[in-house]
């Protein structure tokens, strides 16, 4: 997964290099004005966050209701425990290479670091539970006390995290279990993002910035992931009940392991069928991506673009005030942070936790991008952006 990393690392340079040429480009197609007011920014954001509210939305895979990321805390004298134990962990991926994906990393290990807890492993399965099977069967023999993972596929997967579950190693899953395990008994807990107020959120965001009517497409994640599902649930049925002038006149999955270009095809295809097309919504950032290249191409620069997650390369369009309306982040690093302390206090502590905790979406647009990344990430905002937002 370097190269593809890589690439996204060029992709944002191209981004900001070619800005004057987009501006252009989206004014001799005479699709209109290309850059996102102010205004608008504000309003949409305005409308995201009273849907949300600081609540959480989602249920568990099974209907769990969410609790708070508050039920990971440790006392001082749990954690002296913890590092006791001397622990082992494992951090088996669906893929890498995103910003999320090093977000929640950083979060994990900062906070093992804290508890004494030595990561043996980490895995990417680039999307194939075929891998990642593998990965699973790997890590166990390298006998660690916890293993902290998310299911590329709940089905194909299963069996692979039941023998996890049957061998005795605390199992903590991020944002979706497998198929068929049973929370306390074979899994500690699920903690994850609010991914249906993160789809509410995210429709909120392009209803608003195309002034409530029109003509929007949505690419959705062909994939059985519970995640993703959630988010398209949240983000449709919102359009559908609370803007009934907005019409959805393409649907068009993505899966494949190159999604920046899969998910620009599928977008070509829309924006070319429908001239009219006002915006367009991606399951997250990385489909976003192939989303505003498509646009890009066809010159259509005006098109508002909502998604899921707070990337450097959408970062970089919400300063720029092009493309990119908003987006409904995820807190990996928190979620980092809360996953590592249930996993320890599970293994060395025996502690019991719910099944499912997750934690709010965060709206974000480029009123309170500064903010957002700040919250999101816990670190300064990247140069590329930073530079635009400066000039």
């Amino acid at each position: 997964m370097k190269w593809l990393s890589e690439l996204r690392q060029l992709f944002v340079v191209l981004i900001v290099s070619l800005f004057s040429f987009s501006l252009c480009a989206a004014c001799s197609a005479g699709s209109g004005s290309s850059a996102i007011d102010e205004n608008t920014s504000k309003i949409a954001l305005e409308a995201a966050e009273q849907a949300v509210d600081g609540k959480v939305l989602s249920t568990g895979a099974n209907g769990e209701e969410a609790a708070s990321a508050d039920v990971a805390e440790l006392t001082d004298e749990e954690i002296q425990r913890i590092k006791d134990a001397k622990l082992k962990a494992a951090l088996v991926f669906h893929y890498s290479g995103n910003d999320w994906y090093n977000a929640q990393v950083a979060g994990l290990k900062s906070t093992f670091a804290d508890l004494g807890v030595e990561i043996v492993s980490i895995t990417d399965a680039d999307f194939s539970p075929d891998k990642q099977t593998s990965d699973i069967e790997t890590v166990l023999a390298q006998d660690p006390d916890i293993i902290i993972s998310i299911p590329t596929d709940a089905t194909a997967t299963s069996n692979a995290y039941k023998k996890v579950a049957e061998s005795g190693v605390t199992l903590v899953f991020m944002d979706q279990p497998a198929n068929g395990l049973e929370a306390g008994k074979d899994y500690v807990s699920v903690v994850s993002a609010d991914n249906y107020g993160n789809g509410v959120a995210s429709a909120h965001l392009l209803a608003n910035s195309i002034g409530k009517q029109g003509k929007i497409a949505a690419l959705f994640h062909d994939a059985d992931f519970f995640v993703t599902a959630q988010r398209f649930e949240g983000f449709k049925k919102t359009i559908e009940e609370s803007y009934p002038d907005i019409e959805i006149v393409a649907e068009k999955g993505v899966s494949d392991s190159d999604l920046v270009s899969q998910s620009q095809s599928q977008a070509d295809a829309i924006i070319n069928q429908n001239p009219d097309l006002k915006g367009m919504w991606a399951p997250w950032d990385v489909p976003a991506e192939g989303v505003m290249a498509a646009a890009r191409a066809a010159g259509r620069s005006d098109l508002k673009v909502a998604t899921i997650d707070l990337g450097e390369s959408v970062g970089v369009a919400m300063a720029q005030n092009q493309l990119i309306i908003g987006t409904s982040a995820q807190r990996p690093y928190d979620q980092g942070v809360t996953e590592a302390k249930i996993a320890a206090g599970a293994a060395a502590l025996k502690k019991q936790y719910p099944p499912y905790v997750a934690l709010p979406a965060l709206p974000v647009t480029k009123t309170n991008l500064q903010q957002g990344w700040n919250e999101v990430y816990h670190s300064d905002i990247p140069a590329s952006i930073q530079k635009v937002l400066d000039e």
